[in-house]
């Protein structure tokens, strides 16, 4: 009780392991969304004190943070079960490790549930795929929410209850509380052991912390710090299709827009997800040599993978997917583009386009590949065109 009260009125908790003579250590409460549990932060700095070696909260500093660290070959599956991401409020605290247990605070950062449930709407919506030139309408912001709406009709998030039912895509929902009041005239009905939540899917063009700024109106701030694949070793700026949670607090506190997943897309007219910035150009280079194969009676269609695909030595995932079709001899060609910030003689990305290739041939592109010319002979040569 002690943890929900601090973390729901913004306080710091003073630690007394060092006494009434040395200025306190500083704990403050989070909540660990992952395990759906609370856990205590320890706030350290070369102007705080540490906490004394006896103490509970007492531990070596990790070598590397999370926020550090980043693998874009680490599994991806998708999100199982209801279309949610909120538990009944826990009734006890995150434990102290076991004596002797292994530090693993270097360990790569695993995907956050929202992440996998938003990457798992977006595939199904088809926004992660782009068909030939000749046969896709001119897309829009409009479009794209619209395929997302059409796609929470075919998911529940909990028994008898579809998406659709508690889904929005205009922050006007958040600003005017309308969400809430949904909640609150649902909740009576909502089936036993599953949490009362809704989600908003809100288009965005820069976050910043619990904020995020978005395209309609002031910004927007959340009860916590959005969560994004841009971290310190990949920088990556917006535009964001950014997934919501809203939920009830702890105690008295109602409901509240509690997290957030900023996924940066390549563009508000096309919804496509992206890792890196080489990524988000890749595609803008894709597109436009599209164009030209087009006149060439050629068809080239392009998905982002957004999970592992399973092959016989084991889960892989590529940046792209591409299909090449032609017209006149109604040939097809697959390919599998593998995207490197350095160079690809490296052991991880041999192993990975070894799986790769089991499935489709290989194309490595690197930034001075993005050339259109260069581009055009490099993806004739491979797709044997």
């Amino acid at each position: 009780m002690l943890v929900q009260q601090a973390r729901l009125g913004g306080k710091w908790i003073a630690c007394n392991c060092r006494g009434s003579r040395v200025p306190s250590p500083i704990l403050t409460p989070a909540f660990l969304s992952e395990a759906e549990t609370y856990y205590l932060r320890r706030l350290t700095s070369g102007n705080r004190s540490e906490h004394h070696s006896d103490c509970p909260f007492y531990r070596d500093q990790a070598t590397n943070r999370i926020t550090h660290v980043r693998c874009r070959h680490a599994p991806a599956d998708p999100a199982t079960a209801y279309f949610s991401a909120l538990r009944p409020t826990p009734e006890r605290l995150a434990q102290r490790p076991e004596s002797g247990a292994v530090d693993d605070r270097t360990r790569h950062a695993s995907l956050p549930r929202l992440a996998r449930l938003l990457w798992r709407l977006i595939n199904l919506a088809d926004l992660n795929r782009c068909q030939a030139r000749r046969l896709e309408t001119s897309p829009s912001i409009t479009s794209q929410f619209k395929s997302l709406l059409s796609a929470t009709r075919t998911i529940e998030v909990a028994p008898g209850i579809e998406l659709a039912r508690v889904f929005s895509t205009h922050p006007q929902a958040l600003r005017s509380r309308s969400v809430f009041a949904k909640l609150r005239a649902m909740e009576d009905h909502w089936p036993a052991g599953h949490a009362p939540q809704a989600f908003l899917a809100l288009f965005a063009h820069r976050i910043r912390g619990a904020t995020l700024h978005v395209a309609d109106g002031p910004p927007l701030t959340l009860a916590n710090r959005i969560q994004s694949p841009s971290i310190v070793d990949n920088r990556i700026g917006g535009p964001y299709l950014v997934l919501i949670l809203v939920g009830q607090y702890p105690d008295t506190c109602g409901y509240a827009a509690l997290r957030g997943y900023a996924q940066p897309i390549y563009s508000g007219r096309r919804f496509i997800p992206v890792e890196t910035a080489l990524e988000r150009d890749a595609i803008r280079s894709l597109l436009s040599v599209r164009t030209l194969l087009d006149r060439n009676a050629i068809d080239l269609h392009m998905e982002k993978s957004l999970f592992d695909i399973l092959t016989p030595f084991g889960s892989c995932r590529p940046s792209l997917l591409l299909e090449a079709r032609s017209r006149r001899s109604g040939e097809c060609r697959q390919l599998a583009v593998d995207l490197c910030e350095t160079r690809p003689e490296t052991a991880s990305n041999i192993s990975d386009q070894a799986h790769i290739m089991t499935t489709a041939n290989t194309l490595t592109i690197m930034a001075d590949d993005l050339e259109q010319s260069r581009l055009v002979r490099r993806l004739a040569i491979a797709l044997d065109l």
